[in-house]
């Protein structure tokens, strides 16, 4: 019997990952553009970093982890998210220490247990950035602008902007007290995770995609008329910065987070061409997490966005690797000739392919075609005489005689 793929664990397959590598490269020219460094930190950290930077009560925690006890009797988790694991780096590292202002981004799989859809999966993959020590509204303004230009790069124009504000441990506990008040008047009209999300993490209802709930909810208490001057203040002039810098946005007072660590700004990209699963990116500020890890007290904003998911929204046009040349020969000596010029084409950076097992010419120039190659070049017996080869330009047939000599070839090849 074979043995199949862990379900929701998918593989990324040629065709497919040069959309990836797209993604990546675009991230890491946009991110680094604006004066972040990559970090890379592991996949697998201890559970209770998770217990408490996400929430005990969070979904991600009471269902979703993969946790387990490993050999030497520890509590440890395959991470679900890469907010925690580059606070732990930035504390335990001392970079703080170095300059209590950072910008790091970070891009690698996540894992959560739970139901496979479009778009979401038990392994997936996120690329993120968080930034360290700026209290200024500016630098919220500044994610914003990078993470919009970064899907414009890609020529992605679907996601669009929405904003929130979550307010700070000052207003968030009147606010948290007046939607528990109306989510009562409401219970029988909630489903179960609702109701029991009442008392230990009731800004989730609003989140809910069951129907009764949304119904339930509609008409429930704004978080942002509950802000202190501080925080409205605050988000005031994030809203200003982009309005200054033309970013287009929209107001989300519904827009909650499903960690416990957001204060003031969240934000979330969504769009309509992924059904239930609207969000690519989402983040916020979490102004507490760094001290609540063991750090200083130094305020943070981050976000990620899932790869599968900005996968799904980029055009397959243009992202095909196909060959610069495939060179097709007949006999052993044009063989050898064939492999001699690969190799060094290869090293002036073209790609080259050939056939391995002697086919047939017309077998060869089948081979050609399959793979999309832009020129051919056949090799026999009297080109190896002469020293001299047609090179051919397949989309239009054109022909032209060039010196079997590397230089020659990659000058045809780079000037066309």
């Amino acid at each position: 019997m074979a043995i199949t793929g862990i379900k929701g664990f998918n593989d990324i397959l040629p065709g497919e990952v040069e959309k990836w590598q797209r993604i990546e490269a675009t991230a890491r020219r946009v991110f680094e553009n604006c004066g972040f460094s990559e970090i890379r930190v592991p996949i697998m950290e201890k559970t209770e970093l998770f217990a408490r930077s996400i929430g005990d009560a969070t979904d991600i925690v009471e269902k979703e982890m993969y946790s387990f006890v490993d050999k030497g009797d520890n509590r440890v988790t395959l991470r679900p998210e890469g907010t925690a694991g580059v606070i732990r780096s930035f504390i335990e590292q001392k970079l703080h220490a170095q300059d209590p202002v950072a910008k790091l981004y970070y891009m690698g799989p996540m894992f959560r247990s739970e139901r496979p859809q479009k778009g979401r999966y038990r392994q997936f993959h996120q690329i993120g950035a968080e930034v360290t020590g700026i209290t200024n509204p500016r630098i919220d303004a500044q994610i914003l602008v990078m993470l919009c230009r970064f899907f414009a790069e890609l020529g992605i124009t679907e996601p669009t902007l929405q904003i929130n504000s979550l307010g700070c441990p000052e207003c968030r506990p009147a606010y948290r007290a007046a939607l528990k008040e109306y989510l009562e008047m409401r219970r029988e009209s909630l489903c179960d995770d609702c109701r029991r999300r009442i008392d230990t993490n009731p800004l989730r209802a609003l989140d809910c995609k069951v129907i009764g709930c949304g119904e339930a909810t509609a008409e429930a208490p704004s978080v942002l008329q509950h802000l202190c001057s501080g925080c409205d203040e605050h988000f005031a002039s994030v809203r200003r910065h982009l309005d200054a810098t033309g970013t287009s946005y929209s107001v989300n007072h519904r827009m909650v987070r499903g960690l416990d660590y957001y204060t003031r700004t969240t934000f979330e990209l969504v769009t309509g061409l992924l059904g239930s699963q609207s969000a690519v990116a989402a983040g916020g500020r979490y102004d507490g997490l760094i001290q609540e890890l063991g750090g200083p007290k130094l305020p943070g904003i981050g976000f990620a966005m899932g790869v599968e998911r900005v996968a799904l929204l980029l055009s397959d046009e243009g992202l095909a690797r196909r060959p610069d040349l495939f060179i097709a020969a007949h006999g052993e000596a044009a063989g050898d000739e064939a492999f001699r010029l690969m190799i060094l084409l290869q090293g002036e950076g073209l790609r080259v392919e050939l056939e391995y097992e002697g086919k047939s010419l017309k077998s060869q120039m089948r081979r050609a075609d399959k793979l999309g190659a832009r020129y051919t070049l056949v090799l026999g017996e009297d080109e190896l005489v002469s020293r001299r080869g047609k090179l051919k330009e397949m989309a239009s047939g054109e022909q032209q005689e060039l010196p079997l000599e590397p230089a020659a070839l990659a000058r045809a090849l780079s000037c066309s």
